[in-house]
């Protein structure tokens, strides 16, 4: 065997190297993982597309007696072949049975409270759309100053959801550019 003066130094690194971190105590021999299956024993593999972008990477839900229990990427999905990016890794976040600090029912703050209140879902979607009416009637534009038909508001906005899929993406886009919008974001490019 001929040993060069750059794998000599390659030796002598690797082997001082791994003296040191076995002296401080790191074990450098390999480790056998085993898979804990007990948090997902008895539940039932349900397959589904991330909402999150475009991408559309596979997903299995783990679902044991309606709810879910965990997610994990699709190894037999030939998008993402079982990875995941973080926002996909943190899927489950969106489940309230996973997430207890999820919020299940709207809250409201009234100006200058120090207190959110939890509200009923009709009081708040009613809310919500009547302010959007009363800005749209207030601002909505027929006409530019050049005359031609615009038929917007430039006074709303959106930034659109990124757990929606394409599908819903395109309903809500319809459905903003019915009310005049202009201004239309999505939120899995933020």
């Amino acid at each position: 065997m001929e040993l060069t003066r750059r794998g000599f130094l390659k030796l002598t690194g690797t082997t001082v190297s791994t003296t040191v971190l076995g002296s401080l105590g790191f074990d450098l021999s390999p480790i056998v993982a085993y898979a804990s299956t007990m948090k997902l024993k008895g539940t039932q593999e349900v397959t589904t597309i991330c909402p999150y972008c475009a991408v559309g990477c596979g997903i299995i839900a783990h679902v044991r007696e309606g709810k879910l229990v965990d997610t994990d990427g699709d190894p037999d999905h030939p998008i993402n072949e079982g990875t995941l990016c973080s926002k996909g890794t943190s899927l489950k976040a969106l489940s309230g049975d996973i997430n207890p600090l999820r919020l299940k029912k709207p809250q409201y703050r009234a100006p200058e409270a120090k207190e959110w209140k939890e509200v009923s879902w009709d009081w708040a979607l009613d809310v919500i759309a009547k302010r959007i009416k009363r800005t749209r009637d207030a601002t909505f534009m027929v006409k530019n100053a050049k005359g031609q038909v615009v038929n917007r508001t430039d006074a709303l906005a959106s930034v659109g959801s990124a757990a929606l899929d394409n599908e819903e993406c395109y309903i809500y886009q319809k459905f903003l550019r019915g009310l005049g919008l202009v201004y239309i974001e999505h939120q899995a490019r933020i």
